[in-house]
This record gives structure tokens, C-alpha cells and sequence, in this order.
């Protein structure tokens, strides 16, 4: 049963892992931006496909390929911004209409990957894809270790430049006092869109884990909205460190329910964390990044 129990929570760490790698730019957009980008899941199953194209392709490595492909989903991001900024947010029209603008996009992505992909699951092939590392009773997959390595890599990247530059320290600034922001002589706008494609740019990253650790079709981006929104919120709106550790605590939980309970059980734990977070903390586990 201790066994059990270790594997079990060591499985719940590298699936919280790969949890903050998708949730990353959702706090960053979501948290920092006030923008409730709910097609972010869909953007990470573009970095997906990406990563399968470029693998079956030319044989890259999917973690490789995403980093390839990082400024072209930045760029991706910047323009979505920018329309999204000429026709809500510059009218006042964000909240509602808004919204409609990314469920627009999701459903657009999931129905021309389906139009051209179909329903068919794709896979990639790696080396350590399906090999073990086993430390004593305690077995280390690799297609878990290598996206929790990566995602760890990528959080802290993030947390460094948003904390020690001028451009990421304006980020961290833009919705809390936009007037400060613009005497230190920062383009809201512009610092927004530098944002958002920052955001949209993890997605690629997120998008070779996530095929790394299942197959994927184009719908599987919604099984993970709830989910991230979920961690972005518990571990406080815009906190890149408290994102990560909230993503850990849902993996975690989500592991040992799934392992002793069921894994019909296991989608509803961030869901009930989050209930009781809001219940107990409002602000979230770590409170929102001042």
C-alpha cells in the first residue's frame, strides 16, 4: 500500500507538471490581462499538431519542433490581440462579446483540424517515449519526466523574465494601474499584446507535452478548459510560481483519487479544490501577484 501510495503521488508531481505548462499562459492572459481567453486549450492542441507534423515529417523531436515554432505562435498571439483589441476592447464591448470572440476561435480551430485530421488519434515517436526510469519501487516514466522537466524549465524562463525585466515587470503592472504604467512611457496596448503573445506562445510548449504523454485528436483541448482555469485561480489570479504549485496539488490529488478511488473521479477534483479554496481563500492558495 506505502508503494502505492509513493507511485501514486510521484505521478500526481509530473501530471501537475505538464498541468502548469498549459496553465502558464492562461495566468498570464487570464490573471494579468483580465482577458478570459477560453480558446487557450485549442491553441494547445495547434502546438499539438505541430509537433506530430514535424515529427512524422522530419522525424524532429517534439520538444524541439515547439521551441522551432515559438515565435510563430507568438506572433499568432499578437495578432489575435490586436483584433481582439480593435473590435471589444477599444469599444468596451470585451465582456460579453468578448467572449464570444475566443469560443468563436476554439470551435474554428477544433472544426478545421477536424476537416483536415479527422477524428483519428495521432502520436509521436521519440526515444524515451515508452521507456522507464526506476528508482527502487518507484517507476519514473519518461513520457511524464521529460514534460515535467520541460514545464518546470519553461515556468521558471517565464517567472525570470517577467520579474526581472522592464517589459515583464510592466506586464505584471498593466492591469493593476495603467496611468503608473504609462508615465514609466509603456504602451498599454502594446505591452498587452507583447503579453498575449507571450501567452499564446507557451502553447506551443504545452502542445508538444501534451502529444508526448497521449495521443491526441482536436477535441481533447476541452477536457483541459476547466482544468486550467481552474489552476490559474486557485493558485492566484496572475501568479506564475502559485500557478505551478496549484497545478501540483490538482495533479497530486488527481493521482491518489484516480489510484484508490476511480478515475471516473479523478475530473472532479480541481473542480472541488477549487470550491473550497474560494470557500476558505478567495484570493487563492498564494494570493494574486501584487
Amino acid at each position: 500500500m506505502f508503494e502505492l501510495f509513493v507511485n501514486a503521488v510521484v505521478a500526481g508531481v509530473l501530471l501537475g507538471g505538464f498541468y502548469a505548462a498549459v496553465a502558464l499562459g492562461l495566468s498570464i492572459v487570464f490573471g494579468r490581462l483580465d482577458i478570459v481567453n477560453i480558446a487557450h486549450p485549442a491553441f494547445v492542441i495547434i502546438g499539438s499538431y505541430v509537433a506530430f507534423i514535424m515529427n512524422e515529417r522530419y522525424m524532429l523531436d517534439p520538444i524541439l519542433s515547439s521551441l522551432i515554432f515559438l515565435p510563430v505562435f507568438f506572433l499568432l498571439g499578437v495578432g489575435m490581440y490586436r483584433l481582439y483589441y480593435v473590435c471589444f476592447e477599444r469599444t468596451g464591448q470585451e465582456s460579453l462579446s468578448g467572449l464570444a470572440y475566443f469560443f468563436g476561435i476554439m470551435f474554428i480551430i477544433e472544426v478545421l483540424l477536424i476537416l483536415y485530421y479527422g477524428v483519428d488519434y495521432r502520436n509521436v515517436q521519440a526515444p524515451y517515449i515508452g521507456e522507464t526510469l526506476f528508482l527502487g519501487f518507484l517507476g519514473l516514466p519518461y513520457r511524464m519526466l521529460v514534460p515535467f522537466i520541460t514545464a518546470a524549465i519553461l515556468t521558471g524562463l517565464v517567472y525570470l523574465y517577467l520579474s526581472k525585466t522592464f517589459l515583464g515587470r510592466a506586464i505584471l503592472a498593466v492591469s493593476q494601474d495603467r496611468l503608473a504604467l504609462q508615465l514609466m512611457g509603456a504602451n498599454p496596448v502594446r505591452v498587452k499584446q507583447w503579453a498575449f503573445g507571450i501567452g499564446i506562445a507557451t502553447a506551443a510548449v504545452a502542445g508538444a507535452l501534451l502529444i508526448i504523454i497521449q495521443p491526441i485528436e482536436p477535441s481533447v483541448g476541452r477536457l483541459y478548459i476547466g482544468r486550467v482555469f481552474a489552476i490559474v485561480i486557485l493558485g492566484g489570479m496572475g501568479s506564475i510560481s502559485g500557478t505551478f504549485f496549484a497545478a501540483l496539488i490538482i495533479g497530486i490529488a488527481e493521482s491518489l483519487v484516480a489510484t484508490f478511488i476511480g478515475p471516473s473521479w479523478a475530473p472532479a477534483v480541481a473542480f472541488g479544490l477549487l470550491l473550497v479554496t474560494l470557500a476558505v481563500r478567495p484570493q487563492g492558495l498564494f494570493g494574486r501577484a501584487g
